[in-house]
C-alpha cells in the first residue's frame, strides 16, 4: 500500500502533467487561431474578387445581396454551405432557419425580420445573413475571423481585442473556411468550371459523428491515406456532423470508391 509520501507525490507528477497538457492545448488553440486568421485576411486581400466554381443555388440571391451589402459573394456562399448546404427549409436545434441559419426570434428581429416564415424566402434570408455579416465585419474591423467566429457564437462572446477565441468559434471558422475552399474551385474534385450546377454533383455520407473533431480527425486520415479524395463535412440541424464524398459523375464515384476501400474504408 502507498505510503502518504508517496500519494502525494503522484497527485503532484499527475498536476504537473495535467498543466502540460493544458498548456499545450492552449498553444495549440492559438496557433490555430493565427493561422486562420491569416488565411481569412489572405482570402479578403487576393481572392474576395473571384467568381465561384458552380452555379450555386439561389445565385441570384446571392449576387444581388453580395452587390446590395458589400459582401465578397463567394464568403456568402461559403457560409451558406456550411450552414445549411443551401436548403431554404433548413432548421437547427438552436432555432435557426434557412439558408444561412438566422436565429429566431433574437437575430431575426434584430435584423428587421418579425415572421419566421420570412425566414424560408431564400432571397429575404440571404439578405439578412448578408447584413449581419456586414454588421459583424464593421465591429471586427473588417477582420474575417472574428466576424465568422461572432457569427456563429454570437457577438458578446467574441473579443476583438483578445488573443484568443472559444474553441468552438475557431473550429467554425475553420470549418467555413474549408466550404470557401469549395467555393472557389480548390478542393479535391477537378475541372471545375463555372456553368457546372452545383445540384449535379453528388454527395455520398461515409460516417456521421457527434462532434466536430472527430470528423475533421476522420478525413484528415482519408485524405492522407489518399489525397486525391473529394471529402466534405456538413453540420446538419440534429447537431451532428456528416462527413461526405462529393464526385462529379459515375466514373469519380467509382474512382473514389476504390480509393476509399484502399484506404481502409468501404462504401455499403
Amino acid at each position: 500500500m502507498a505510503s502518504t509520501a508517496e500519494k502525494v507525490r503522484r497527485l503532484a507528477m499527475l498536476a504537473v502533467s495535467c498543466a502540460f497538457a493544458l498548456l499545450a492545448s492552449t498553444a495549440n488553440a492559438m496557433t490555430r487561431h493565427a493561422e486562420l486568421d491569416a488565411a481569412w485576411a489572405n482570402y479578403a486581400i487576393g481572392r474576395s474578387g473571384e467568381a465561384p466554381a458552380y452555379q450555386f443555388p439561389h445565385a441570384t440571391c446571392f449576387s444581388v445581396a453580395a452587390l446590395q451589402h458589400q459582401i465578397p459573394e463567394s464568403l456568402l456562399l461559403a457560409v451558406a454551405r456550411g450552414e445549411s448546404d443551401f436548403k431554404e427549409t433548413a432548421r437547427s436545434r438552436a432555432n435557426a432557419h434557412g439558408v444561412m441559419q438566422i436565429q429566431w426570434p433574437g437575430t431575426a428581429r434584430h435584423l428587421g425580420i418579425g415572421r419566421l416564415t420570412d425566414l424560408y424566402d431564400p432571397c429575404t434570408n440571404i439578405d439578412a445573413g448578408a447584413r449581419y455579416l456586414q454588421e459583424l465585419l464593421g465591429k471586427y474591423d473588417n477582420n474575417l475571423h472574428l466576424a465568422l467566429a461572432a457569427y456563429n457564437y454570437g457577438p458578446g462572446r467574441i473579443d476583438k481585442n483578445s488573443r484568443s477565441i472559444p474553441d468552438g468559434a475557431v473550429w467554425y471558422s475553420g470549418y467555413i473556411y474549408r466550404h470557401l475552399n469549395y467555393v472557389l474551385g480548390d478542393g479535391q474534385v477537378k475541372k471545375r468550371i463555372p456553368d457546372t450546377l452545383y445540384s449535379d454533383i453528388g454527395q455520398s455520407t461515409l460516417l456521421t459523428f457527434g462532434e466536430p473533431y472527430r470528423a475533421a480527425a476522420f478525413i484528415d486520415r482519408l485524405e492522407k491515406k489518399s489525397p486525391q479524395l473529394a471529402l466534405d463535412w456538413f453540420r446538419r440541424g440534429t447537431g451532428e456532423f456528416e462527413v461526405v464524398m462529393t464526385y462529379a459523375d459515375k466514373d469519380s464515384f467509382e474512382s473514389s470508391a476504390r480509393m476509399l476501400r484502399n484506404a481502409g474504408f468501404r462504401l455499403d
